[in-house]
């Protein structure tokens, strides 16, 4: 009953996150005052030099208010807006205003409004020419034999696997532990929720890897349940299922900004533990005995979505990867006067300091559109032009260099989250590609 209830909760939270998306106009608040900003392009997709007209509408109820103040600004995403104006809107009538890009990238639109004390706040964003988006992340000669070396050097040490049943995550079709295995260095351990059907027999393989932040994890019961193995893993080397505070006391204490640890240092940069976990995970997948590691999928969003990228990339016993707006990508794109993704690590930075330049030389080792570069598997990818974490324009950076087989799903209105259509193709896809059959 309990997990009946769970489920409720998070499909209600679900549509309240798809009801902010307004037929085809950016984030409409799902509130009695409303911004809609849309573009005359129904793709919004556009060509370099082309004009993009945003329309701004403010309504109250559906209905447009008159005379009320709206503060709009223009630019490419993530850099300073050069459109910069407060306006009264008119009733029955937008506030129209154009702009444009000469190169490939993102044209974005803010309007603002404050009524009654309260602030409210919407976007749409213009894609010009993206499949033409080159990455600028610099991909470094001994890029391969880097990573060669920290891949043999880790799978030396034993996986030492632990698993721990929670019988009450159990069901009648699966079993669930905690788990944990040795990582790249003795003593530094990583933890996940593997869930297992009870079906004897051989079953594909999922792993998911998760998006940034410092939390517990419940496992995908869900797929487990159509007859998957799956792996949800955490990557700070602590348990997945303590209490909720410790892993608040975690991320706002020892680890806040884990993302920027030793960044000028390639060898001790927090990520590298991180990268060769998640293949560590894969070692643990394969060795259970009811693993078909011939079907075996990686799947996650925002540093998932870079996750899921890099152990595909570095791992050939992947054979899919489900990949959603991916974080680490193209990082260094504001050195050179536009977005880069996130953890915008490069956004406002002094390019003479030496500690920056290594900084630089270093993430060009932990890039997902260096990454992207060497994936030889088919992948299925998914975001949105509204995206103000992951910027879309680091996104194309890093899919355009995959020349493995691709398909995306671009949902334009969303910003960082999958919209259900999102989902349901994705999981559609990933099922297909397993041989699963839809229950």
């Amino acid at each position: 009953m309990k997990k009946s209830l769970a489920y409720v909760i998070r499909f209600l939270l679900l549509l309240i996150a798809i009801a902010k998306v307004h037929n085809g106009m950016a984030q409409a608040k799902a509130e009695d005052v409303s911004i809609l900003v849309s573009l005359d392009h129904a793709d919004w997709v556009y060509k370099t030099g082309e004009k993009a007209l945003f329309s701004i509408i403010v309504t109250r109820q559906g209905k447009p208010l008159e005379n009320v103040v709206i503060h709009y600004e223009i630019g490419q995403e993530q850099m300073p807006a050069f459109i910069i104006k407060t306006i009264k809107g008119k009733k029955n009538k937008p506030v129209i205003e154009g702009a444009t890009l000469s190169e490939p990238g993102f044209l974005r639109c803010i309007a603002t409004v404050e009524i009654d004390g309260k602030k409210y706040r919407a976007l749409a964003t213009a894609a010009y020419e993206p499949d033409s988006i080159k990455a600028v992340a610099a991909m470094r000669d001994d890029f391969k034999s880097f990573w060669d070396e920290a891949r043999a050097a880790a799978i030396k040490i034993p996986l030492d696997s632990k698993m721990t049943l929670l019988p009450d995550r159990c069901t009648e079709k699966i079993n669930v532990y905690e788990i944990s295995i040795q990582n790249f260095s003795r003593g530094s351990r990583l933890y996940g929720i593997l869930c297992v059907p009870k079906k004897p027999g051989k079953h594909p393989v999922i792993l998911k890897v998760p998006g940034a932040g410092v939390r517990n994890y419940q496992g995908d019961t869900a797929l487990a349940e159509k007859g998957i193995i799956t792996l949800e893993i955490g990557i700070h080397g602590i348990p997945v299922t303590m209490a909720p505070q410790v892993y608040y006391d975690l991320a706002f204490g020892p680890l806040k900004n884990y993302f920027l640890f030793n960044l000028d240092d390639r060898d001790q940069y927090y990520y590298k533990r991180v990268y060769l976990g998640c293949l560590r995970a894969i070692d643990f997948l394969v060795s259970l005995p009811g693993a078909d590691s011939s079907r075996l999928a990686v799947y996650g969003g925002s540093q998932g979505g870079a996750l899921s990228i890099i152990t595909a990339a570095l791992d050939s016993r992947v054979k899919y990867i489900a990949s959603f707006y991916p974080a680490l990508s193209d990082v260094t794109g504001y050195l050179h006067g536009r977005a880069g993704g996130w953890p915008h690590m490069f956004k406002s930075v002094d390019t003479s300091s030496s500690i920056i330049k290594e900084k630089i030389q270093t993430s060009g080792y932990y890039d997902v559109a260096n990454f992207a570069r060497i994936i030889k598997v088919p992948g299925i990818y998914c975001w949105g032009f509204n995206d103000e974490v992951c910027p879309p324009t680091s996104i194309y950076a890093a899919y355009n260099n995959i020349k493995a087989p691709k398909q995306n799903i671009i949902s334009k209105e969303s910003g960082h989250w999958l919209s259900m259509d999102q989902s349901v193709q994705v999981n559609e896809w990933l099922l297909n590609k397993l041989k699963v059959r839809a229950q």
